[in-house]
């Protein structure tokens, strides 16, 4: 099956009709084996496929969108790269829902990192494609959202975000800021921290499949 991104696949253990869709989506320098590797311990009746970020850094290490150091050392995006990953998240779902029997109404983006700031871009531009979001050390950028976001239906959107409180790598008052502005949106939002750095605790990963079975 020739889809526009690489991807790894498990299949649903109990087959429906249709079944539901869990798409992970990795963070910057890492690559789809990385969030498949807990793809077992996740709910048995989902598809989960894990995709691959189509900017290549070096040999097994990709990245959604290049980040630049000025002669400062300040961090910067760009932006213009994430918009273009954002839209073909966007059509690789398309692409996802025409080859495999899945459940449009029933789809799901699980984002780390990098992965996690794509999967906020994704569901708030895109909210027909996705109905919940899992954003795990990541945080909205609002920057690489469509033009016309506000215009979205997003009554339907739920999300899981959560943050190590010693984050060293994204600040924690990033992902702190995301909440009151997806709560003016209207968007069900549950947020937790853990006393961790830039990774998934145990705690972390029992809780976001807990919200997901719910």
């Amino acid at each position: 099956m020739n889809l526009s991104l690489h991807h790894l696949v498990r299949e649903p253990k109990i087959k429906l009709d249709k079944n539901p869709l869990l798409l992970l989506l990795h963070g910057y320098g890492s690559n789809e084996e990385d969030l498949f590797s807990f793809a077992n311990e996740l709910p048995s009746e989902y598809y989960v496929i894990s995709v691959r970020a189509p900017y290549t850094l070096q040999y097994g290490s990709y990245a959604w969108y290049a980040i630049n150091f000025d002669a400062d050392e300040n961090k910067f995006s760009d932006n213009n790269q994430a918009r273009t990953s954002r839209d073909f998240i966007a059509t690789f779902i398309d692409e996802l829902v025409a080859n495999y029997p899945i459940d449009t109404n029933k789809i799901s983006l699980i984002g780390f990192s990098q992965g996690a700031i794509l999967s906020y871009a994704v569901a708030l531009s895109y909210p027909e494609k996705a109905q919940r979001l899992v954003a795990m050390s990541g945080y909205l950028n609002l920057d690489i959202l469509t033009d016309d976001y506000l215009k979205n239906n997003l009554s339907n959107l739920k999300i899981f975000a959560s943050h190590g409180t010693v984050d060293q790598v994204i600040p924690v008052e990033w992902a702190r800021k995301s909440k009151p502005i997806l709560d003016k949106l209207g968007i069900e939002t549950v947020y937790k921290e853990y006393p961790i750095g830039h990774g998934i605790s145990p705690q972390n990963f029992y809780d976001f499949k807990n919200w997901l079975e719910k």
